[in-house]
């Protein structure tokens, strides 16, 4: 009689169906969420033309918007608003500072052009220290945990937008500005 040799197969040790399940929804998941950022980072930054959804920008101490501590870019509907992105340790927004100050103080008697600077990535005590340094007096606050600068894509700073009367975006502009006069250049043909 021949013998029939059998194999015990050990039990199958694997993660139950509904683990599996959850760890492919996951991946999934985060698929989708690489997928969605690979397709903004292709978009570049916000372009002229484009909408700009509204957003609230908490000022830091110090600086107010007619006495507000805060403002949403709704509440600007009507005039233009020049929005500049920096950081402390920006060597060329250290660069450009004075002519958007100087810029500020020409038109901000009009009430017609409000401008935003908007901290990127920075502490807010080496923030201050560089608004203190420069003299900045027009509103200012930090994009806390980022909120904002996605709004706009950006991709670094200096960068600063320009938007008209209706919340259009007119302009974008990825590298710092050299003279006050290429700041009004942009903006007195928008309040004329």
């Amino acid at each position: 009689m021949s013998e029939i040799n059998t194999i015990e197969r050990a039990p199958r040790r694997g993660l139950p169906v509904w683990a599996q399940i959850i760890v492919w929804i996951v991946l999934l998941g985060l698929l989708a969420i690489v997928s969605l950022s690979l397709s903004r980072a292709q978009q570049g930054s916000a372009k002229p033309g484009e909408v700009i959804p509204t957003f609230n920008l908490t000022f830091f101490d110090g600086y107010r918007y007619q006495d507000q501590k805060q403002i949403s870019l709704a509440d600007l509907r009507g005039k233009v608003v020049l929005i500049n992105f920096w950081a402390s340790w920006c060597i060329p927004c250290e660069e450009e500072a004075a002519e958007l100050e100087a810029a500020w103080k020409y038109y901000q008697p009009s009430g017609k052009v409000v401008f935003l600077g908007i901290d990127y990535v920075d502490t807010e005590t080496q923030a201050l220290a560089f608004l203190k340094q420069y003299g900045i007096t027009y509103p200012n606050g930090p994009d806390l945990q980022t909120r904002i600068s996605p709004i706009f894509r950006i991709t670094g700073v200096p960068e600063t937008y320009v938007v008209d009367q209706s919340g259009k975006l007119v302009l974008s502009r990825i590298s710092p500005f050299e003279t006050e006069e290429q700041i009004r250049q942009i903006i007195d043909p928008l309040i004329k």
